[in-house]
């Protein structure tokens, strides 16, 4: 019963923590829970289930926030690769946006209760009442987090989710732009007020605050790619969506983009903290990533 329902409870912790390896912590502890508990007075598994990931999630978001107080430079969520990950539902492009590196990171805005119900509505469509109950909020209680919740994303959370396609399409063309080192290309494919947050986690070299503006952020990407010879830039599906993983010298980088209605770039988000690149660059994965 506990492995029925293993996937969504992964897609639960990992959509509120923005982190697999917190997500899976957070599944264990929910096994040994179900494992300790009597079974006989649980009328609904899935729900019992989701009831303990969610308020797991929302302790251990508590912690990791004390946590990202101190983290050198801006702080990025920890990308998966959707083949070899449990992403669970990502079959309409609202779920798929829940997944986004761009909602996960402003999730950090929403406090863990928030987050937790802002999780549960748009990517599960739970109904009020069932959040109410999984959370010990009111129904009442519950539409207002969502509300709050809502309204603290727009202003940095994209109106528009682009087709795939459209997607796909417009990170070939910033792949060879910036390839290439065709930096009045690169230029072209972004919003004058792109901005690019760039994650090292103290680790690895990396800007210690976000850039912004069309022509800094395509100097700054052809700059970095310019300092390596033979940089390697291969399409990969990242969080549902298309992206980079680039090799610069012998390490690795992810990147992810976000795009308007237009079919431009608005937001950049370059990972290369070593660490959080760790699971999806698994030597026996790296064969079935490229697309």
């Amino acid at each position: 019963m506990f492995e029925r329902h293993r996937s969504t409870l992964l897609s639960v912790a990992y959509r509120i923590l923005a982190s697999s390896a917190d997500a899976e912590d957070i599944v264990q502890e929910a096994w040994l829970r179900w494992d300790a508990t009597d079974r006989t007075g649980v009328e609904a598994p899935r729900r019992f289930l989701i009831t303990v990931v969610s308020r797991l999630a929302i302790d251990r978001v508590r912690v990791v926030t004390r946590r990202r107080e101190t983290y050198v430079g801006p702080w990025l969520p920890e990308p998966v690769h959707s083949a070899t990950a449990v992403l669970g539902p990502a079959e309409t492009a609202a779920q798929r946006d829940t997944l986004s590196l761009a909602t996960l990171r402003l999730l950090e805005r929403l406090s863990a209760p928030e987050r937790a119900v802002f999780v549960l509505r748009e990517a599960f469509d739970l109904p009020y009442a069932e959040i109410a109950g999984i959370l010990d909020l009111t129904e009442a209680g519950a539409r207002q987090l969502h509300r709050r919740a809502s309204t603290r994303l727009a202003a940095g959370r994209p109106r528009y989710t682009a087709d795939l396609a459209i997607h796909r399409r417009l990170v070939e063309r910033f792949l060879a732009a910036a390839g290439s080192g065709d930096r009045e290309s690169l230029q072209s494919l972004l919003v004058q007020d792109v901005t690019l947050w760039s994650d090292g986690g103290g680790k690895v070299r990396a800007a210690l605050r976000p850039v912004s503006g069309a022509d800094r952020v395509a100097r700054l990407l052809c700059g970095i790619l310019a300092k390596h010879s033979a940089p390697v830039l291969r399409i990969i599906e990242i969080n549902g969506h298309p992206g980079l993983l680039v090799e610069l010298s012998g390490n690795w980088h992810v990147c992810s983009v976000e795009v308007t209605e237009a079919a431009l770039i608005s937001g950049v988000q370059w990972m290369s903290n070593p660490d959080k690149l760790e699971r999806l660059l698994g030597v026996d994965r790296l064969a079935r990533m490229w697309l």
